[in-house]
């Protein structure tokens, strides 16, 4: 019985690989083909060479701790916030969009809406856990 389940487990992984249709073992499930998902050590690098971040966590969680530089782009309020954006992020060619992390899609669907619109983003893994966790600045209050 075990040899008949071990056969069944190879070539369900086998099909996975080979069929041009398999689920992505390993990767995120909210990350659509073509999506960049970044840890935490390049998104300081890019921070660090001036890149746009994007803060995709309710504007009260962006309010009271954010990426120093970051701008709100709250996925509850994506439309309001992406008419006040618009001009800089199409002029950006380096973005990143975080969200709280563990769980959170909200990084992932603003990610989504903007490559609709035609602006790549990078996603940062683990979000707002994995900056504070790897000890990256921080920065409270209303503005970038």
């Amino acid at each position: 019985m075990a040899l008949i389940g071990a056969f069944a487990l190879a070539c369900a992984l086998a099909w996975n690989a080979w069929s041009g249709r398999g689920i992505a073992l390993g990767a995120n499930a909210f990350l659509r083909e073509g999506g960049e998902e970044i840890p935490a050590a390049e998104a300081k690098a890019r921070l660090d060479r001036g890149a746009l971040f994007l803060d995709a966590r309710p504007l009260m969680n962006y309010e009271f701790e954010h990426i120093p530089g970051a701008v709100p782009l709250p996925e509850d309020d994506f439309d309001r916030h992406f008419a006040k954006l618009e001009e800089r992020l199409r002029s950006s060619f380096d973005s990143v969009v975080y969200c709280a992390g563990f769980g959170c899609e909200a990084s992932h669907l603003v990610a989504e809406r903007l490559k609709a619109k035609g602006i790549h983003v990078a996603v940062l893994n683990e979000g707002w856990p994995a900056w504070t966790d790897a000890g990256y600045p921080v920065k409270g209050g209303k503005e970038p």
